[in-house]
């Protein structure tokens, strides 16, 4: 009888653990926007990579500006820093949806689009403040 109770206890899951019925929608809901910041991060490292490699398509004769590697160095390292912090809100995410404690915070929208904005100017800047090689 109380190994017929032991094994029941085994096949049924821990209900004390597992009282939010959507945990497991919840998780991959989280591992998609975990996934959605790592192709954003690989995206603006790639984007970095380009600006700095664009100057080397001009044509010998004509002079290179010298700015945009720091351009293409910002995106490289906000691209980094997108991996960081994504990685650390996954598992925060993570333990709050375990502990049925999960709220959301609007800190991470508003540290993100304000990098992205910063980024933004940088290249409005660089673009109009950079004189046209094809045209001296």
């Amino acid at each position: 009888m109380q190994r017929e109770r032991r094994e029941n206890d085994l096949n049924q899951p821990n209900r004390e653990k597992y009282q939010n019925p959507s945990r497991l929608r919840d998780h991959l809901a989280n591992e998609r926007t975990y996934l959605a910041w790592m192709r954003t991060a690989v995206a603006m490292m790639g984007f970095g990579v380009v600006i700095v490699r664009l100057r080397y398509l001009l044509p010998p004769h004509l002079p290179r500006t010298g700015q945009g590697w720091q351009l293409g160095l910002l995106f490289a390292l906000v691209g980094l820093l997108t991996v960081f912090l994504s990685t650390v809100h996954y598992f925060d995410i993570r333990r709050a949806i375990d502990e049925d404690t999960y709220e959301p915070n609007r800190w991470w929208v508003l540290v993100f689009s304000f990098f992205v904005m910063l980024i933004g100017s940088g290249v409005l800047y660089f673009l109009f403040t950079t004189p046209n090689p094809l045209t001296q």
